[in-house]
């Protein structure tokens, strides 16, 4: 993504990988400097290409785990 710099601060684990090599990740990610926040998202397998993903705060990423706790996957 052109003008949008990132750091990825810790992998957090893989999701699922695609048959390409795409992996669908929970990270920790710094956006163009800023604070860390939790992401998942799909990367390439060298981490230069991204696709669309959803950056969690901590409150929101405890909210998620409530909620996925609360899930009755069955």
């Amino acid at each position: 993504m052109a003008g949008i710099k990132y750091e990825i601060k810790e992998n957090k684990g893989v999701l699922s990988e695609s048959p390409k090599g795409w992996k669908k990740e929970l990270n920790l990610v710094s956006w163009n400097d800023r604070t860390a926040k939790y992401d998942i998202r799909d990367w390439s397998q060298e981490h230069d290409k991204m696709g669309k993903g959803v950056t969690l705060t901590v409150d929101e990423l405890r909210e998620l785990k409530n909620i996925l706790n609360n899930m009755d996957l069955s």
